[in-house]
């Protein structure tokens, strides 16, 4: 028997459950297990017995699975749950839980910090040097270098530096990096309460909130990845990735990589995004981010073809795409919402028509992103936000066509939550790479709708994927290093497999349980086949398909955190 529950604990007035699991056959009789499970003080004082419900057989974990419903416990405390001969971790009940969260999250992003030293007063223990702050050349330059066709004099050189290392490699990426400024950046937007303490940045106490400090230094620069005639280079690498060094130990030349249509699409919907929020702030910023916005759309006009190259020579992350649709959604969604001209609503509902379920919020299809953008006036609760004046028939058409669909997708996923013994929104073949990325994105759709609907059904189900997230899994971890008892301390990333400091930097987000085990040779060779994929995860930094970690991973629950600190 093992007893599951969220490891960093629940909110005192929020749904509350543990998991209670036995592995066993599906076609397996059901065990005779009886009796109340208890709730008690750590001191070990009794305070709750209840008698688990029976769920049954659960497909994604192999578990014959009991739940412990405990909401009606709301006093503040650590407690722990006894069942038969189990014991579950400890866990606190407790009113700044997500808030405490949010910082380890958000200073994640920090340590990824790429171009800049982190300083001791900043970063602690986990201080290091500057790195990649060499020039960049293009790599369709670079390939000449290499087949000797230029001499190194030759060779255009670029000072681009700064933005996020974009998970355990050093690579940095216009897509991967949109997708979690997006995330973000509609989670200050949505919950700015949850965003008022600081983060001991270099830039705290500048008068910018330091979750839009945070955001500045990507935004930086993604704005240097902009070319000449609007269009924006796709990456920003080495040919390969490093070894595991520490970032200022890999000196090998960096490369911008050809631009993408999908790299432009998402460049114009963050920075006419950026616009908006960090007006307050820097209005000669807003002005900059919005000017480039306007640049790349007019790129995109010019370009309606689908256009990315699929550099083979280079063999760091590809973030490919088979469409651009979504990212000119976006795009266009944005910059009707920053400058009000009708023009760019009339192409982001065109372009929604042609596309089958636009609720993504993931870097391969950030569709959802526009509906955030739509809907932000219902969103943020402030029907002031637009300043754009009554509503034309084509915005109403639209916002009743999006609702719709959000809410359809939302029901739907409910439904996989119902059916899993877990309460996570996920069906057994849905355990790929990056899996915890879906569960996350499954929490912002929750949460999104919830705004539009509070129906207590969609908060829950954010609860849910949090409590998945942080231990209500049957791997028996929390999927954030640092954060519970029996936390994923063996990250694939360079940094702290490197750094020779026996405790991981807090904050990540693993990627999670796969069951596409052979896609990893150690995942294969430790994983026996036929495990469930609620289970098919290692904490070891050699599996990459596992336990990586990436900005994109982390902003998502970001946006869940500060939902649930917000509601609280």
């Amino acid at each position: 028997m093992k007893i599951y529950v969220n490891q960093m604990g629940y909110l005192p007035n929020s749904s509350k459950l543990a998991v209670f699991a036995l592995s066993q056959d599906a076609e397996a009789p059901a065990p005779a297990i009886s009796g109340k499970a208890s709730l008690c003080t750590t001191n070990g004082t009794c305070i709750l017995e209840k008698e688990p419900v029976t769920f049954g057989y659960d497909e994604a974990s192999g578990d014959y699975v009991f739940q412990m419903d405990f909401s009606e416990i709301t006093v503040c405390g650590t407690y722990v749950i006894k069942w038969q001969d189990a014991v579950s971790y400890p866990f606190t009940v407790g009113n700044d839980l997500y808030s405490d969260l949010n910082i380890l999250l958000t200073r994640a992003l920090y340590y990824q910090r790429c171009g800049s030293e982190l300083l001791e007063a900043h970063a602690g223990k986990y201080a290091r040097p500057a790195c990649h702050t060499a020039p960049t050349v293009l790599w369709t330059e670079y390939k000449k270098f290499l087949d000797g066709e230029l001499s190194e004099t030759e060779l255009q050189k670029f000072d681009i530096r700064g933005g996020w290392h974009d998970a355990g490699d050093y690579g940095r990426y216009t897509t991967a990096a949109a997708c979690a400024l997006g995330h973000v950046l509609y989670a200050y937007r949505f919950f700015p309460e949850a965003f008022t303490r600081e983060l001991n940045l270099p830039e705290t106490g500048n008068g910018t909130p330091d979750i839009l400090n945070e955001c500045r230094y990507e935004l930086d620069w993604m704005l240097q990845m902009q070319a000449d005639d609007g269009s924006v280079y796709h990456k920003h690498t080495t040919q390969h990735h490093a070894g595991f060094v520490m970032p200022h130990e890999d000196t090998n030349q960096m490369l911008l990589l050809p631009t993408s249509s999908m790299a432009v699409g998402d460049f114009v919907g963050t920075m006419a995004l950026a616009s908006r929020i960090y007006r307050p702030f820097d209005a000669d910023f807003a002005d900059r981010t919005l000017t480039a916005a306007k640049k790349s759309y007019a790129w995109l006009e010019a370009h309606p073809e689908f256009l990315f190259e699929h550099v083979r020579e280079c063999g760091t992350g590809g973030y490919g795409d088979r469409s651009d649709l979504d990212e000119r959604m976006w795009a266009a969604m944005e910059l009707y919402r920053t400058t009000g001209e009708s023009r760019y609503l009339t192409d982001a509902r065109a372009i929604f028509d042609k596309q089958e379920n636009p609720v993504q919020y993931g870097w391969a299809d950030i569709s959802g992103f526009a509906a955030w953008a739509l809907l932000e006036d219902e969103l943020t609760m402030d029907t002031s936000v637009t300043g754009h004046g009554d509503l034309s028939s084509v915005e109403t058409d639209f916002r009743t066509a999006y609702k719709e669909l959000l809410y359809k997708d939302a029901d739907r996923q409910l439904e996989a939550l119902a059916a899993c013994g877990y309460n996570v929104a996920m069906r057994a073949n849905e355990y790929g790479w990056g899996s915890n990325l879906t569960v996350l994105n499954r929490g912002m759709l929750f949460g999104t709708v919830y705004r539009l609907t509070p129906k207590p059904e969609y908060y829950t189900a954010v609860v849910r994927q949090m409590d998945y997230l942080l231990g209500v899994n049957a791997t028996d971890y929390s999927y954030v290093t640092g954060v519970g008892a029996h936390a994923f301390c063996n990250p694939h990333n360079r940094v702290p497999a490197s750094d020779g400091i026996d405790e991981t930097i807090p904050g990540f987000v693993s990627g999670g349980a796969n069951g596409s085990r052979w896609v990893d040779p150690l995942a294969k060779e430790l994983i026996p086949e036929g495990t469930p994929p609620m289970k098919c995860f290692v904490d070891r930094w050699e599996c990459y398909s596992l336990n990586e970690i990436t900005i994109y991973w982390n902003s998502p629950a970001i946006f869940c955190a500060a939902f649930l600190d917000n509601m609280k």
